[in-house]
């Protein structure tokens, strides 16, 4: 029932953002599907282990579809829209729902150009561990490098130590069908 709803919710925001002003695609339809399901089970990892996805230390598994750029377009707003989600959820407050998931968004953007997954991981672990830990050392008064190790960390093991064994199953399996990189 909630990945339905968060389906829906992000259906619908991509469709009146992107499906009015940004997406020349032929089938939008399509593409609008494929970013609601990756803004979907982005926002429903991160609420599924909330625990470790907020604060100074965490791990946010989630993170591990950070890579998708690189082989889905859409994966772009799916990614940005489901960190917004994930973030309103999670309750740190505006800091986090606007620079983290505008983090999320111009790290995507750099991911799709990159060309593989391990120089790809390196825009979602350095920008989230740099800028979330900016707003995080404020928000709970701790040393700004500490929470950026801690931060960085985190990234590492999601983006690289889940995201790219992630980005391979993808390519060597029938999944690489569902994502159409554009």
């Amino acid at each position: 029932m909630v990945f339905a709803v968060l389906f829906a919710i992000s259906f619908l925001l991509f469709g009146f953002i992107l499906g009015r002003f940004i997406i020349t695609d032929k089938n939008k339809v399509s593409y609008l599907a494929r970013a609601a399901v990756i803004a979907t089970i982005y926002t429903l990892v991160t609420y599924l282990f909330k625990p470790i996805s907020y604060g100074v230390i965490q791990v946010r598994v989630s993170e591990a579809l950070t890579l998708l750029p690189l082989i889905e377009s859409s994966a772009i707003p799916g990614l940005f829209v489901g960190c917004l989600l994930a973030n309103i959820l999670g309750g740190m407050g505006l800091w986090d729902i606007y620079f983290g998931s505008l983090i999320t968004l111009v790290a995507a953007c750099i991911t799709a150009k990159m060309p593989g997954p391990v120089w790809g991981s390196l825009p979602p672990i350095v920008l989230n561990a740099l800028g979330v830990a900016y707003y995080l050392s404020i928000i709970y008064d701790v040393p700004y490098w500490m929470t950026a190790l801690y931060i960085g960390i985190g990234q590492l093991i999601s983006v690289a130590g889940l995201g790219i064994p992630l980005y391979y199953l993808i390519q060597r399996t029938s999944l690489k069908d569902f994502f159409k990189k554009e």
